[in-house]
C-alpha cells in the first residue's frame, strides 16, 4: 500500500498517520516558516501592543492601499491548501482574490472575495456548508483542497478609492500529491442587466480535463413575480447546440422547489445544507432598496460533472407572462464558477471594471 499523503481527508482516513507537514501562513508569519509565528516588532498591532512587545498580536493584519495588490502567500511545493479563513474590510467587489498555481502567468482563480466565498450582494448572510462556511460577523472560510505541485501563490487587489485592511490565515501542507489530482479554478462573471432571450453564462472556454464542483449565484430580480423557471445546461466534450445535462428549474438547480416559498407564510425561505442552498434573500424596504435579491450555493461534491476536453455552463431568465407563456427576464446576474482541471489554465475573460462590479 502507497504510503498516505494526508490529502483527501474525511473521517475515515483522519487517525491515519502521515509524513504531510502542516504551516500557516498569516500577517504573524509571511511565509509559513517553521517555528518563526508571532516574531513581528511592527504591524497593524504594534501600538496596541507597546506595553506588551514581541508576541502579543503585534501584526495581525495588513493593511492594502488603493489601487494597491498584496501577495498574501506565495508557497513553493508540492502541497495542498487546507483551508481559508479571512476578514477583508471595504466593499468585498472591489477585493479581487487571485491564485496562481505552478508558476502561471495568469491565474486560475479570480474573482471579487465576498463573491468566492458566497457573498454576492456586499452583505453577511450565514452560511453552512461542507466546504464553505460564513460565520458573524463576517468570517470568510472554505475548505476547498487546492493541490499544486511547485507552486501556489494568492494575492488579494484593492479597486477600491480607500485604503482596506485583511485579516487571514492559509492553512496548508507540504506532501507529495498523486499524479491524478487536479488544479482548483474559481471564476466570476456578471451580466446587468440581461438581454432579452439571451442566456446568462456561468462558464465558457474552459479547456483541458477535469470536473466542476460548484456554482454560486446572485440573481438580482428587475421583475415582478417568480424569477427562477429557467434551466441550466452543461455543455462539454463536443456538445454543440444541444447539452448533455438540461435542469429542469433554477430552484431546482439549486436543490430547492415551488419557488423557495414557504407554504405557511408565503415568503421566500432560507436554508443551508451541505451541499445547496437559498442562503440570502434581500427584501425591499420600501425605499430604496427596492429589489430582490438572492444568494445561491450549489456544490458537487458527491456529483462533479467531469468532462474530457471542455466546458460550458448557461442559466436562462425565465418569469411567467399572465397567459401563462414564459417571459424571458432582463435581470442583473452574477456566479462563480468552480472547478478542478489540468493545467494549462485557459486565459480567462477580462474581470469587468469597478463600476461594472459594484453593487449598492
Amino acid at each position: 500500500m502507497n504510503a498516505f499523503n494526508g490529502l483527501g481527508l474525511h473521517l475515515g482516513n483522519l487517525s491515519r498517520l502521515s509524513r504531510a507537514q502542516t504551516r500557516s501562513i498569516s500577517a504573524e508569519n509571511f511565509n509559513g516558516a517553521k517555528g518563526a509565528g508571532g516574531m513581528a516588532t511592527e504591524g497593524t498591532g504594534a501600538r496596541a501592543a507597546r506595553d506588551l512587545g514581541q508576541g502579543w498580536k503585534v501584526s495581525p493584519a495588513v493593511r492594502i492601499k488603493a489601487g494597491e495588490t498584496f501577495t498574501f502567500a506565495d508557497i513553493t511545493g508540492p502541497g495542498a491548501i487546507q483551508q481559508i479563513w479571512m476578514t477583508p474590510t471595504g466593499p468585498w467587489r472591489f477585493s479581487i482574490l487571485r491564485i496562481y498555481w505552478d508558476g502561471q502567468e495568469h491565474p486560475s482563480v479570480e474573482c471579487p472575495v465576498g463573491d468566492f466565498f458566497g457573498m454576492p450582494w456586499g452583505k453577511f448572510a450565514p452560511l453552512v456548508s461542507q466546504p464553505v462556511c460564513v460565520n458573524p460577523g463576517s468570517a470568510f472560510n472554505c475548505y476547498w483542497e487546492m493541490p499544486f505541485r511547485k507552486s501556489c501563490r494568492m494575492t488579494m487587489t484593492n479597486l477600491g478609492s480607500e485604503e482596506t485592511m485583511l485579516f487571514y490565515q492559509v492553512n496548508y501542507t507540504l506532501t507529495d500529491v498523486s499524479e491524478d489530482c487536479a488544479y482548483f479554478h474559481a471564476q466570476f462573471r456578471r451580466t446587468n442587466p440581461l438581454p432579452y432571450k439571451d442566456v446568462f453564462t456561468i462558464l465558457d472556454g474552459v479547456r483541458g480535463r477535469g470536473h466542476y464542483v460548484g456554482t454560486v449565484m446572485g440573481w438580482g430580480s428587475n421583475n415582478f413575480g417568480w424569477w427562477g423557471e429557467g434551466e441550466i445546461k452543461f455543455y462539454f466534450d463536443g456538445d454543440k447546440d444541444w447539452p448533455t445535462i438540461c435542469g429542469t428549474g433554477t430552484e431546482d438547480y439549486f436543490c430547492g422547489s415551488y419557488n423557495f416559498e414557504n407554504k405557511e407564510n408565503k415568503q421566500y425561505q432560507e436554508f443551508c445544507t451541505p451541499y445547496a442552498g437559498l442562503h440570502q434573500v434581500i427584501r425591499p424596504d420600501g425605499v430604496y432598496a427596492s429589489q430582490t435579491r438572492f444568494g445561491m450555493y450549489r456544490w458537487h461534491v458527491m456529483d462533479p460533472v467531469r468532462f474530457e476536453q471542455e466546458l460550458r455552463i448557461t442559466m436562462q431568465a425565465l418569469s411567467w407572462r399572465p397567459d401563462r407563456r414564459y417571459l424571458p427576464l432582463q435581470d442583473d446576474l452574477c456566479s462563480t464558477a468552480f472547478w478542478y482541471q489540468t493545467l494549462p489554465t485557459a486565459l480567462f475573460p477580462a474581470l469587468p471594471d469597478k463600476d461594472y462590479l459594484e453593487v449598492i
